[in-house]
């Protein structure tokens, strides 16, 4: 669990929770947290948020290996979003700009949304020119899966209404499919 909260604090520190005070209700942040899954998976789900401070907190322990996160509200978007124990070490990966573990293929939710970003830069923060900003709706995102994705398109500019891959020609290259 340990390793679990450690990778949830790296990726909430990228780009997730970063701007939640401990006043915070746990209601609302579970609330928008479950948003991100479907019932079945976000019920049982470990829920983890971040104060001001970067400090992570769990709000609720998980029964099914799945995590969850509120929506950061500093983003654009709504972003709430969930994920398997493969995906975590995937991110955890992503954060710390080390090699992906080889031979553990992630699932991630996002049903509420995602907040804007880069298609072809794992690192941007903020639209730039040539860093192909894309708009992203609800989706899931299967990750560390790149010898795998071969027919999907790999285009700078997706069409974000069809599964594309986002990162392409990276480490971090992953599935992006739109469910609405």
């Amino acid at each position: 669990m340990q390793r679990l909260l450690r990778a949830a604090a790296l990726v909430a520190a990228s780009s997730l929770v970063a701007g939640q005070g401990a006043a915070a209700d746990d209601a609302a942040l579970i609330k928008s947290a479950e948003s991100a899954a479907p019932a079945a998976v976000a019920s049982g789900a470990a829920v983890h948020a971040m104060d001001e401070k970067g400090t992570m907190h769990t709000l609720r322990e998980g029964t099914n290996g799945f995590w969850c996160m509120p929506d950061n509200p500093v983003t654009p978007g709504p972003d709430p979003m969930c994920g398997d124990a493969n995906a975590m070490e995937w991110a955890m990966a992503w954060i710390g700009k080390k090699e992906p573990p080889k031979g553990k293929v992630g699932f991630m939710y996002m049903l509420a949304g995602g907040t804007d970003a880069s298609n072809t830069d794992p690192y941007a923060t903020k639209p730039e020119e040539g860093n192909n900003w894309v708009q992203t709706g609800p989706h899931v995102m299967i990750v560390n899966a790149a010898d795998m994705m071969q027919g999907y398109s790999t285009d700078a500019k997706p069409d974000t209404s069809k599964p594309y891959v986002m990162w392409a020609g990276t480490p971090y290259a992953h599935l992006m499919i739109p469910v609405k």
